[in-house]
């Protein structure tokens, strides 16, 4: 049997049902708060619904790491949208949550209208996908670097890197759980926004996060399933369902032309590619990125 969970879950409306947008989160242990801006904007139009996935956030914490699962963190949804009595949402995934997305979408076509996969992923990423980026190598550097001194060397030393990479102060000796999921993501923030003028903001949308590391430990364990769907293309095409594909040009975690190259290949499917923006394209293009998703909406 397995263990109760509760999403917590912000609503714009108490009971979503003027064109319900369903929001899923990356990470995934972070929540779902660092999606809010410039999303809520929407709410003239749409009752949006922001959940943390299991795990994360306010969400049930404390399962057992086997429960931790992309097909787990799917049924959730599909069961939050049974809770709220949404029949059909359109549902933005962004990131890792861009997975989850499709996964909803293929367990439960009759419940996705229109499908947003932002700063995410269709195709599998090749292993050369960044050959000959040296900026990229620049930015990403110190988030490798938290990641490699959390496996080989003492959690003090990961700490004095995390706060050179401009990460929050810690107390304790150590790094741990959501104290080292924090520190990764303040040290990858440069390689995650592109303009250097979104950088404090980027921070500062950080320092609110409620970090997890609930997902961590089967990810470090190798036993966390791969969230990308298999064949997905073809299965996203038979359902003749609305897809945008939105990416910032400078992405350094998921290639901007694997998005362009999934369009070609998914009928119904379009692409919108916002140049000077990186992963955090929301963040980099706020206005450009809520225009895009706003106008495939209606």
């Amino acid at each position: 049997m397995n263990p109760a969970v509760t999403l917590f879950t912000v609503l714009t409306a108490e009971k979503p049902a003027r064109n319900p947008l369903l929001v899923v989160h990356g990470g995934p242990d972070w929540d779902h708060s660092y999606l809010r801006d410039p999303l809520v904007q929407l709410a003239d139009h749409h009752d949006l619904i922001f959940p943390d996935l299991r795990g994360c956030g306010r969400s049930t914490r404390g399962l057992p790491d086997d429960q931790y699962t992309p097909d787990a963190a799917t049924a959730d949804l599909a069961a939050l949208l049974d809770a709220l009595g949404v029949t059909r949402a359109d549902v933005l995934g962004f990131s890792y949550g861009g997975m989850i997305a499709q996964r909803l979408a293929l367990a439960a076509p009759g419940r996705v209208r229109r499908l947003v996969i932002a700063s995410s992923t269709v195709l599998p990423v090749p292993a050369d996908a960044f050959d000959g980026w040296p900026e990229r190598a620049r930015r990403t550097a110190a988030e490798a670097t938290v990641w490699s001194q959390a496996d080989v060397r003492s959690q003090a030393d990961v700490r004095s890197r995390a706060d050179v990479a401009s990460g929050p102060a810690l107390s304790g000796s150590e790094l741990s759980g959501s104290e080292l999921t924090r520190a990764a993501a303040f040290a990858g923030a440069e390689a995650a926004v592109w303009r250097a003028e979104s950088l404090p903001a980027y921070r500062e949308r950080l320092s609110r996060i409620r970090f997890s590391a609930e997902w961590l430990r089967p990810w470090r364990a190798g036993t966390l399933p791969a969230a990308r769907v298999d064949d997905a293309p073809e299965r996203l095409a038979a359902l003749g369902m609305p897809i945008l594909l939105l990416h910032g040009r400078q992405d350094m975690t998921f290639p901007a032309a694997l998005a362009e190259r999934a369009a070609r290949l998914i009928p119904y499917a379009r692409a919108v590619i916002l140049d000077e923006a990186g992963h955090m394209a929301h963040v980099d293009q706020p206005g450009r990125w809520l225009e895009a998703v706003s106008g495939f909406l209606r």
